[in-house]
């Protein structure tokens, strides 16, 4: 895959090292080890396209002046033939590196050559990572929160499978506990008062209190009649569930699918306790020296890990607790399926649970810090400046449901994405659904069905970009040409350091710069012009720039239109 930014960077290390070794040889530098330096790209690209700090950082092995030492590894580069043509010295000692019109070309031949594939990389090296997001609670829609770390956990994997990760997207299903037990009774509750009145069976104040609670003991009823009436209370209520979580379940599905999310596994909590994989774990603690009974309850010893308190993992009735059905479940991740990276992503609420959950990690015998939390913000929805709280179509708090009939997909996918997920967001409802350039996934789409009309109108013209072979980039010398170029070769980098910071709102950031660098270069410069290779010229730039806006929206699941 094609990386000219990267290959441009290892190159001016080998020049850089390569001097240096000359200089030591011909006496101008002390025989020293060299000492780490950095090679970065300069804010201002004026003062050169790469810089380095080598002069600085090896004064104090050199014994001179960090000026006297760029000025002598400057003597003995060996630019030519490389990506290079000029390095300049500027302040104390800093050196600026200027590359030459070949780089320019060969970042658009990768691009052509990458097509659809370009940005990826083989960074990753096929680790498997997996990421696990949204697993929202099955006994109810989910909530906006949930968009958005649909939107954060789906984009990150799709970054991560960019950068050359074996990527696995799963869903961890509480089918199981305190929840389902709390599921069960509600809808026991309901089914009971559609035959006996709403006055003549109380409904707990704990219970769940949403309409489809209803809506399934409604159903239930008229499919199954007073059946279950008569039977004791566990009877009934668990065949409520096996008929009301399936549908739940698959309406979580389904909702998700709308917004583009595909899950490679649905996991079910059930089966970690019907396969004993939560007791073995407990043994496993237990063998380790990490639990204790205090009247009949059993504890993991958390603070052995830094936590401030013990926690439960088996309550006195011999029930396991949510929190050791959780180690299991991780317990599973890397010991039974062999993850080398577990990414979670998490509401800002669960910040407590995250060194309890890595420090058990540990104390069950594996690596904690193999295990990395995203943790997320909540989501504040705005209409007309406002905050708005319910739903007009429900009177309940906003579900994805209902943002997703108000909103775009694509709005929704880039909005939620816009941000770290570590920052509060305001989601603007009226700014997601304008067709304006204030609309920044309007804006990008915008960009790159521009380029598609100026591809059309110049092929029906007859004038085709046949061989890219034949197209000559050395006169792209335009500064609105050469900084477009630029930003198109850092694309690889840009998914990389997402990856690696989990922060896919990079990349929604890159691609709102490279439409803005595009229409900065359009007005400047005439695609169709009186120079016919200069015309070409510009039309494969023009594709390139098309192809990496297709590339990183694609990534993030949203459409690139070639009409607006």
């Amino acid at each position: 895959m094609t990386n000219l930014l990267l290959e441009a960077k290892s190159q001016l290390e080998e020049l850089i090292r390569d001097a240096l070794g000359r200089c030591v040889r011909s006496g101008a530098l002390a025989d020293e080890p060299i000492p780490a330096f950095q090679i970065e790209i300069p804010a201002d690209t004026s003062h050169g396209d790469f810089a380095s700090n080598i002069a600085m950082v090896s004064a104090r092995a050199f014994h001179q002046a960090p000026r006297k030492i760029a000025e002598e590894i400057s003597k003995e580069l060996a630019l030519e033939g490389s990506y290079f043509e000029r390095c300049e010295i500027a302040g104390p000692g800093f050196m600026n590196f200027f590359v030459a019109g070949r780089w320019f070309s060969d970042v658009l031949k990768g691009v052509a050559a990458d097509a659809d594939q370009y940005g990826r990389s083989e960074f990753g090296g096929g680790k498997k990572v997996m990421v696990e997001f949204v697993s929202a609670n099955p006994t109810g829609p989910m909530h906006i929160g949930n968009a958005r770390g649909g939107s954060i956990g789906d984009c990150l994997a799709s970054v991560l499978d960019w950068a050359g990760y074996d990527v696995t997207r799963e869903f961890y299903v509480n089918d199981a506990g305190n929840q389902i037990n709390k599921f069960g009774m509600s809808l026991s509750v309901r089914y009971q008062q559609h035959f006996k009145g709403e006055e003549n069976v109380e409904l707990p104040a704990d219970a769940y209190q949403g309409k489809d609670i209803v809506a399934h003991a409604e159903k239930f009823a008229e499919l199954y009649g007073d059946k279950y009436m008569d039977c004791d209370e566990e009877t009934r209520r668990q065949a409520l569930v096996d008929y009301a979580l399936p549908i739940n379940i698959e309406n979580l599905k389904n909702d998700l699918a709308k917004y583009r999310i595909l899950y490679d596994v649905w996991f079910m909590e059930s089966t970690l306790h019907e396969s004993g994989e939560v007791m073995n774990c407990i043994d496993r603690l237990t063998k380790n020296g990490y639990t204790y009974e205090q009247d009949g309850t059993l504890f993991y010893k958390a603070t052995a890990f830094g936590a401030e308190k013990d926690d439960v993992l088996v309550r006195s009735n011999g029930v396991p607790t949510y929190f050791a059905a959780d180690i299991a479940y991780h317990y599973n991740k890397f010991a039974v399926r062999g993850f080398d990276k577990v990414i979670n992503i998490w509401g800002a609420d669960h910040h407590g649970h995250v060194a309890r959950l890595k420090g058990a990690m540990d104390a069950i015998g594996l690596d904690g810090s193999k295990l990395d939390i995203v943790l997320m913000q909540l989501v504040k929805l705005m209409r007309d400046g406002e905050p708005v709280k319910v739903s007009k179509r429900t009177g309940k708090s906003i579900t994805l449901v209902d943002l997703l009939d108000e909103v775009p997909i694509d709005a929704a996918r880039f909005f939620f994405n816009l941000r770290e997920a570590n920052s509060q967001m305001d989601f603007d409802l009226d700014l997601a659904v304008e067709t304006s350039s204030e609309n920044p996934v309007y804006y990008v789409q915008y960009a790159h069905a521009r380029i598609c009309s100026i591809l059309s109108k110049l092929r029906s013209e007859g004038k085709v970009l046949a061989d890219w072979k034949e197209c000559d980039f050395s006169l792209l010398t335009q500064p609105e040409e050469r900084e477009l170029i630029r930003f198109i070769a850092t694309l690889p980098n840009e998914i990389i350091e997402s990856a690696k910071a989990y922060d896919p709102a990079r990349i929604t950031r890159y691609v709102i710069t490279l439409a803005t660098l595009f229409h900065k270069f359009y007005n400047a410069c005439r695609v169709d012009n009186d120079d016919p290779a200069l015309t070409m010229a510009r039309l494969g730039l023009c594709t390139c720039v098309k192809t990496a806006l297709s590339n990183v929206l694609h990534l993030l699941k949203i459409d690139a239109p070639e009409k607006m």
